[in-house]
């Protein structure tokens, strides 16, 4: 294996903002107070007054190396932050092991993070127990399976060639995905399973940081790998790998990566939270307003302090420009999304619940849980509609939404351990 690289602390990339902000300029700069007194919020001039004032205003927010960690930098880099009137430090990690614990012992105050691995803390599975907060949701789609050019030249350039050349050519396989309880563990066990192969039984699956993916197969420690962009699309630059599936293929829209803290953080400070919540939204609004946006945004991300690599690896799939390694390309209108007028952003307690369900399906959890309630403590609907409403951003009307799934099943929350207990592939 590679050697982890040692995270970064980024509070010297930024310029010290101006927290405590004059009430006159606090509010011309925002002007996102019209109405929200109608939503149940305090006024604009209340909190310039202090009792809605951020409590805490300089807050550390843990990302990983991945395009989807675009909205909480560039709520800093465009100064979103500070229009909420607090200052966003983004802080690079090493792998989601690293933002887990930094996050419950209280080293980071939020995080970019998988929304299984925040559930699988909340539920004890995933580490230490802890009560955890979703506070938003910050993109869908825009990950993918990734396997070998070794593999590929064999026959398996899609989940029916992989499970052709494992039944002809018996031998260990082995996958990566990048944490246990994770979203790139469900959607590499979902897609193996719908194809006929027991993730668990027929395979040896690893846990590798997102950054690393690329280096690991390149000396041949993986078939193949489940991750977020734009290691991916390095494998095919690299010539190493090729794009077996992407994950709106398993899952058109599927929730992926939130903003995630500890319901402590959430009790302590319900401001910042909230403060935080809005400049992110404002960011995800920003990136999928034009092209011109997206390209600047890969620009900024690919920089040695954010991903760390070039910028044509990140900026083709974030247009929905995929090829697959072979020659086959495609325009995807299911590419990553940060904001699709609010939709991919609001915590829905269905999306909460699916990965719960398959925690059950594959042995994690022992018992079923009460998925609702479950839902209804970590995913913060509360601070959400009221961030939502500061950066007057649409919220839809229902917290559950229905979607059908690659294998034809349809995941709407309404009887989860039915769900759960349903597929013939499982623990």
């Amino acid at each position: 294996m590679t050697k982890p690289q040692q995270p970064q602390n980024q509070e010297a990339h930024h310029e010290e903002a101006t927290i405590n902000l004059p009430r006159r300029s606090l509010l011309q700069s925002a002007g996102v107070f019209a109405g929200a007194s109608m939503m149940g919020l305090s006024t604009g001039g209340v909190w310039a007054a202090g009792s809605d004032k951020p409590e805490k205003t300089e807050v550390r927010i843990g990302f990983i190396p991945l395009t989807d960690c675009a909205s909480v930098v560039m709520a800093s880099v465009l100064g979103f932050d500070k229009k909420y009137g607090i200052k966003i430090v983004p802080t690079k990690e090493s792998s989601w092991a690293s933002v887990r614990d930094k996050l419950v012992n209280g080293e980071l105050d939020a995080a970019h993070v998988l929304y299984g691995l925040l559930y699988g803390v909340q539920m004890g599975i995933g580490g230490a127990k802890k009560d955890m907060s979703v506070l938003m949701t910050l993109n869908n789609n825009g990950q993918a399976i990734t396997l070998s050019k070794k593999l590929a030249d064999q026959g398996a350039v899609d989940g029916a060639g992989l499970a052709k050349l494992m039944a002809r050519e018996k031998r260990e396989y082995t996958f990566a995905q990048t944490f246990p309880t994770g979203t790139h563990a469900m959607w590499l066990y979902y897609w193996m399973a719908a194809n006929g192969i027991h993730p668990l039984k027929d395979a040896k699956v690893i846990t590798v940081p997102p950054p690393q993916m690329v280096a690991n197969m390149r000396v041949g420690n993986m078939d193949g790998y489940c991750v977020g962009e734009p290691w991916n699309h390095r494998a095919i630059a690299d010539g190493i790998g090729i794009t077996a599936a992407t994950t709106q293929d398993i899952w058109k829209d599927h929730p992926e990566k939130v903003l995630g803290t500890t319901d402590e953080f959430t009790k302590k400070y319900p401001n910042t939270a909230r403060a935080m919540t809005a400049a992110i939204l404002e960011a995800s609004r920003w990136i999928d307003a034009s092209l011109s946006n997206k390209t600047k945004m890969a620009e900024t991300i690919a920089d040695k302090s954010y991903v760390n690599t070039s910028v044509d690896v990140i900026n083709q799939r974030i247009l929905g420009r995929y090829q697959n390694g072979l020659g086959k390309t495609w325009d995807d209108p299911n590419y990553m999304k940060f904001f699709n007028d609010g939709a991919v952003n609001f915590p829905y307690l269905s999306d909460g619940m699916w990965f719960m369900t398959q925690h059950k399906r594959w042995g994690l959890l022992k018992t079923d849980p009460d998925y609702l309630a479950v839902a209804k403590a970590v995913n913060r609907i509360d601070i959400y509609k009221d961030a939502a409403a500061m950066a007057k951003v649409n919220v839809p009307k229902d917290v559950m939404r229905s979607s059908k799934l690659m294998d034809g099943t349809v995941w709407d929350g309404k009887n989860p351990a039915a769900y759960a207990a349903s597929f013939k592939i499982k623990a």
